[in-house]
């Protein structure tokens, strides 16, 4: 079965220290690493985790001026 969704990956791809998340689309390494090869399922899941991580992280988006999403900008 192909996966038909797409990856949140913005090109930014910077990994921050503390948290262990993409600066730019708040995967882990090992989810992005397994991205390629996923299917929808697990795919879903994963954007699940980056939603939560992205609420918990940037809540107010780029707007925060905080070190996530560097695509902002700034």
């Amino acid at each position: 079965m192909t996966a038909t969704i797409d990856s949140p990956c913005i090109n930014v791809c910077r990994m921050d220290a503390d948290t262990g998340y993409c600066l730019g689309c708040f995967r882990t390494l090992d989810e992005i690493a397994v991205w390629a090869g996923a299917a929808d399922e697990r795919r879903l899941q994963i954007l699940l985790a980056v939603e939560r991580r992205r609420a918990e992280h940037d809540p107010a988006g780029c707007s925060a001026g905080g070190d996530f999403r560097g695509d902002c900008g700034r």
